[in-house]
């Protein structure tokens, strides 16, 4: 069972997707504003949240970002608007997945089970720095710890951290480090990072790659113009190291 908060405003889509939650053995918690969403995120402590992007007062992106500041639980949105612009702008506020309703409950419990995987943890490897560009070395190794350069990642603690200060992440982008780093120099293209890290198989969905990417490198990289641990291999995909 996992305890989930809807923030959705739409009476209708608030009770069917909470009642269909509930008959898959979900705990849920439900709000009609994002005001109100963020007032239940203390005193229900959930474990997801699913979460509409036009809310009255503020707006669902507001409600993301101000999750973010503090809390890195795993967000899913959930919203009519599919077009390529609102769900870019939804992931880059820091959402983990983005569901273009409406959605069945098969499809809602497929997106939470395989985001609440990332936060379990799965695949993974390590990543680094050296200098003002810095290039992947081999790595160096202590208990379950891999260090690259600057970078560290704990693959059994599930901590990344960069000349040695904790590095936090959002399930979708510490699961998308470890696993790009599990394979250093092997490329990825972006439907194999999308069927292996989110879980997904329709193409359409390649945009989550792109925008997990770009919030990855915000974290880790020096200067993500010339990223120096995930790199783009310009018509094929992505990879975690040197060209």
């Amino acid at each position: 069972m996992t305890r989930v908060l809807l923030i959705e405003d739409d009476p209708a889509v608030r009770k069917g997707v909470h009642l269909a939650l509930r008959r898959r053995g979900h705990e849920v918690e439900a709000a009609a504003s994002g005001e109100t969403g963020l007032l239940a995120l203390d005193r229900f402590r959930p474990e997801l949240v699913l979460l509409d992007l036009m809310l009255p007062g503020m707006s669902g992106l507001e409600v993301c970002r101000r999750i973010r500041e503090t809390q890195q639980i795993p967000i899913i949105i959930l919203s009519a608007r599919g077009d390529d612009i609102d769900m870019v702008v939804g992931l880059e506020a820091g959402a983990d997945d983005y569901v273009v309703k409406p959605a069945s409950g098969e499809v809602l419990q497929a997106r939470m089970r395989a985001v609440l995987r990332r936060v379990v943890g799965e695949g993974g490897g390590d990543a680094g720095a050296s200098g003002g560009s810095p290039a992947v070395s081999a790595p160096s190794t202590s208990s379950s710890s891999v260090t690259y350069g600057a970078l560290t990642i704990d693959r059994a603690g599930l901590l990344v951290t960069k000349n040695g200060r904790d590095v936090v992440l959002a399930p979708s982008e510490l699961k998308l480090l470890l696993f790009l780093s599990d394979s250093p120099g092997q490329v990825f293209s972006r439907q194999q990072l999308l069927e292996q890290v989110w879980e997904h198989s329709f193409y359409g969905d390649v945009r989550l790659v792109d925008a997990c990417v770009m919030r990855l490198r915000a974290k880790i990289e020096d200067d993500s113009r010339t990223p120096a641990y995930v790199q783009t291999v310009r018509g094929f995909g992505y990879r975690f190291g040197p060209l």
